[in-house]
């Protein structure tokens, strides 16, 4: 194992990266709690709708960078872990101009469709299109940054530099809500508030760039495009694009049937405990964000050290996660009833306390599959998507049809379920565990699914509480006695303790 491998996955290093990443993804959620309601006042209901598309466009159009951004960070990941640091520069530019040429087709495509979704697609009144189509215009244009963007940010991601990807992340997310705010003493039109977003994506590139610059001097003099670059970074990001297409389809399509079968008011109640508690994924997102460039670093040359990575962010998306669940599930009908009213409570507990336990167990799935693609195998992970499809709409169907909306929370929990099981048998192909290990993940499995059911079948606020505090007790007591080790203890209390300027350089 290298030095530079040694740097890139040291355990203090990989726990302040994913504190950076849990920041990164909450400030700016904390903002828009604060910031949706003035832009609704401000621009008026229509006008917002047409802002949260905007908001979707320069959000995530770089997921459909075709995989590139993922397939940049593996590469670079890798290349660094083998001590191959002359490489890098071929591999960045042929990327880089790859993925602009993307953005540039994406851009072109947004702009010739932009008359016809702003007046037919989407229900925009006559009053506001002529706005509305100059600000889709202005999206159109912003597609090429995004998509580089993403580029830019995956080599900071490679070399573990999220201190500084966080650094430029945080107040772009911020300022995502409180540019349109800042424009509304102003104008209440469109146009500028789009302007604003754009605006501030250009500013992200180019700290981004900088960045890049900075951390690796020789993409300066060593600009060169390489045909042979393109085969690899097509191939896994590829199968990137796969899962990108199939992984919403499969996650979404139960609303449309929903409201096809059922109702809009049974979508409400079935959608709204999900957008909530999927929340809880921000804490696997961040962990995974810092351990697959990890995984990608250390797989090739080291696999005992990509076990103990392994099972170390398994043990903590567990420690992270287990108590916010327990509680969501034990509370779940308080909690609606105290935000949404009796009707919410009535109809959205059981639906609410289906989905965490499918949340939580998804969360392993991310650990899972970031070991699979970290490994260069992102086609068994689309594979089984694919195949899994036709089967979930089927007993989607079914179930809709016997259950209702308990139907289709049961089915997209079992399909969670048959996932987690398929993604770990295919992390111990590649990366084969011992017997011991996987009994004793098993049991604490089985424990978790039991204390879970219990806390759906108690009654009463009091038993309840009583419930989680002498759970939570004993979790928090065996955690830090038996399920930290004594040096994992120590570098938790000693990662807080680095000089300014180490933590400002993350």
């Amino acid at each position: 194992m290298t030095d530079k491998q040694i740097s890139l996955t040291s355990g203090s290093r990989l726990a302040r990266n994913v504190l950076w990443n849990l920041l990164g993804n909450g400030a700016p959620l904390l903002v828009a709690i604060v910031a949706i309601p003035i832009l609704i006042e401000g621009l008026g209901v229509a006008r917002f709708g047409v802002l949260t598309l905007a908001w979707m466009v320069v959000g995530y159009f770089g997921l459909f960078d075709l995989g590139l951004g993922r397939a940049l960070t593996k590469l670079v990941a890798e290349k660094l872990g083998k001590g191959h640091i002359d490489e890098i520069p071929v591999l960045f530019w042929t990327a880089i101009t790859m993925m602009a040429v993307l953005g540039v087709l994406g851009g072109i495509v947004v702009a010739i469709l932009s008359p016809w979704l702003v007046s037919s697609v989407f229900k925009i009144p006559p009053v506001l299109q002529p706005e509305t189509l100059t600000a889709f215009y202005l999206l159109a244009g912003c597609i090429p940054i995004v998509i580089s963007s993403t580029g830019l940010r995956g080599v900071l991601e490679a070399h573990q530099r999220f201190g500084l990807v966080n650094i430029v992340r945080i107040p772009l997310g911020v300022f995502t809500f409180l540019g349109p705010v800042a424009v509304l003493p102003f104008s209440n039109s469109l146009v500028p508030v789009v302007t604003v977003l754009v605006v501030s994506r250009l500013f992200s590139w180019c700290a981004y760039a900088v960045l890049c610059l900075k951390i690796e001097p020789v993409l300066r003099h060593s600009i060169r495009i390489h045909r042979a670059i393109v085969r690899p970074l097509i191939n896994f990001g590829g199968w990137m694009t796969v899962s990108n297409i199939i992984g919403p389809l499969v996650s979404y399509m139960d609303r449309f049937l929903i409201g096809a079968v059922v109702s809009m008011t049974a979508v409400a109640y079935y959608a709204t405990p999900y957008d909530l508690v999927t929340k809880l994924w921000i804490i696997p997102g961040a962990m995974m964000g810092v351990m697959f460039p990890a995984f990608a670093s250390v797989f090739v040359s080291d696999r005992l050290r990509s076990g103990l990575l392994f099972k170390r962010t398994m043990r903590y998306v567990f420690f992270s996660l287990f108590p916010f669940v327990l509680i969501i599930v034990t509370l779940s009908e308080e909690g609606l009833r105290l935000w949404l009213g009796e009707g919410f409570a009535m109809h959205s507990a059981f639906i609410m306390q289906i989905f965490t336990i499918g949340v939580f167990i998804n969360s392993f799935t991310y650990v899972s599959s970031g070991l699979i693609q970290g490994s260069g195998r992102p086609d068994l992970i689309a594979k089984v998507l694919f195949l899994e499809l036709p089967f979930y709409l089927v007993a989607l169907w079914v179930l809709l049809d016997l259950y209702g909306i308990v139907g289709a929370a049961m089915t997209w929990t079992l399909r969670i379920a048959v996932d987690a099981v398929i993604f770990f048998l295919l992390s111990h192909r590649i990366l084969p565990t011992s017997l011991v290990i996987t009994w004793r993940i098993a049991l604490i499995a089985v424990s978790t699914i039991f204390a879970l059911i219990v806390s759906i079948l108690l009654e009463g606020l009091i038993i309840k509480i009583i419930w989680l505090i002498t759970v939570l007790t004993i979790f928090i007591y065996v955690v830090w006695t038996r399920g930290i080790p004594s040096n994992e203890r120590g570098m938790l209390l000693r990662m807080f303790n680095k000089t300014p300027m180490e933590k400002k350089l993350g």
